[in-house]
């Protein structure tokens, strides 16, 4: 290894810049949002397919969350006299768990098909707006309950209108009137 020509080129050493910079500038990170391209950034809205994940992740944790509660206090009160407690535990468990897998895959289903009608919508109209929220909802209660007749689809479905309406415009509030 002791080459004669060894003292012409600078052996490499992948840390030699990283003992005399600062510490803060090692954690001074850019919070803005970085996009690869420029359309990118004009467009302040999540893409279809996150929107589809997050609509039906936080539909099922919700449900699940609800669900569960229902199916324990449900558990809690059918507990009869002189059960032991393990049973009553059991009891409870059993139905905090099959209330919450139900409502957690009801409410899981709603938020797909919410979230593939609306970016359906906002590719089939061009636009963003509240309009198709509004449809969004609207055909998701209707398609969800089209199988009960179409006055339940009809009531379900107006139901699912209100429902995204109100939580848009609750949304817009909160933006508008918390300060963060």
């Amino acid at each position: 290894m002791n080459d004669p020509n060894d003292h012409k080129y600078r052996k490499y050493h992948p840390y030699q810049d990283l003992y005399n910079v600062p510490a803060q500038n090692l954690y001074n990170l850019p919070t803005s949002p970085e996009f690869l391209f420029q359309e990118e950034s004009v467009n302040q809205r999540r893409s279809w397919s996150e929107n589809l994940q997050y609509y039906t992740g936080t539909g099922y944790l919700s449900g699940a969350i609800l669900g569960g509660a229902k199916g324990s206090i449900e558990g809690i009160r059918s507990a009869e006299p002189g059960e032991t407690l393990k049973l009553r535990v059991n009891r409870v468990l059993n139905s905090g768990g099959h209330a919450g897998r139900k409502f957690g895959n009801n409410l899981g289903v709603l938020g797909l098909m919410f979230a593939g009608i609306e970016s359906g919508l906002i590719h089939w109209r061009d636009t963003d707006d509240l309009v198709n929220t509004v449809l969004a909802g609207l055909s998701t209660g209707a398609i969800y309950r089209a199988a009960k007749g179409p006055r339940s689809a009809a009531i379900a479905g107006v139901i699912g209108g209100i429902a995204a309406a109100g939580a848009v415009s609750a949304k817009q509030a909160v933006k508008r009137y918390v300060p963060i």
